[in-house]
């Protein structure tokens, strides 16, 4: 088992449903500060490939490997989100009664209690963190915003910043542009590239355009299992891709 140098290695992974194979020994791996693109049919396997690495579901056979040395497949959700693995769900999922920051706050926080978040006096070091996540997802205007006014974009990217508020060096990002302004878009294009190098990210995504304007590597699911890998250009010409995917 080689997996040096790899950020995320899983290795012919098998996740069988009632006799449906979601998952048909995959491998797939990411490099240290990738930015990588997943595309491919419905039921092709996306999901169930960000459940196995985060946790949420147990393969049949197969490894799946962080890092050097962290077996993932032996660690449970919470534990996998300590080593460095966060997981944005399609539907932006923050308080919508708390302020931008105080979400940002309360993600910080890991596990402790919500009162006790909002009652503890944060450290300079703390604040400091905030402020720069504020900058980089672009909220630092709307700080002291209630969650419910924003907007569908803004609510996605706060969501990305309270992942980022945990210093994850891998990110799993689910459709981050469903339901996006053309300008929402481009702006989560921008954030989205801004985070690869310092963090590697996994985007999911079936917005072609979104897709082609981040991508470096695009790999492409089907049945399962890996079908093509390559830059847009190939994936998009490839006969295979247009037949099962593209060309529906």
């Amino acid at each position: 088992m080689s997996v040096r140098g790899k950020t995320l290695y899983l290795e012919k992974l098998t996740v069988s449903f009632d006799g449906f194979k979601a998952l048909n020994e995959l491998s797939l791996y990411v490099d240290p500060g990738e930015l990588l693109c997943i595309i491919g049919p419905n039921g092709a396997g996306k999901t169930t490939m960000m459940d196995v690495v985060t946790g949420k579901t147990r393969p049949d056979s197969g490894t799946a490997w962080f890092g050097r040395d962290i077996d993932l497949l032996k660690l449970s959700e919470p534990e996998i989100v300590e080593a460095g693995i966060g997981r944005k769900f399609q539907k932006p999922t923050v308080f919508e009664q708390l302020t931008v920051f105080e979400n940002l706050e309360l993600a910080l926080a890991g596990g402790r209690s919500f009162l006790k978040t909002l009652r503890a006096r944060i450290t300079s070091e703390q604040q400091r963190r905030i402020d720069e996540v504020l900058d980089i997802i672009g909220l630092a205007e709307q700080r002291g915003a209630p969650g419910r006014i924003l907007s569908h974009g803004q609510k996605q990217w706060l969501e990305i910043g309270m992942l980022l508020m945990q210093e994850p060096e891998l990110l799993l990002v689910d459709e981050p542009v469903a339901g996006m302004t053309p300008q929402e878009i481009d702006r989560t294009a921008r954030l989205l590239l801004s985070l690869a190098g310092e963090h590697s990210v996994v985007v999911v995504e079936h917005d072609m355009a979104f897709v082609r304007s981040i991508a470096r590597r695009v790999t492409v699911l089907h049945e399962g299992r890996v079908l093509v890998e390559g830059n847009m250009d190939k994936v998009q010409n490839d006969p295979r891709v247009i037949d099962v995917y593209l060309g529906v």
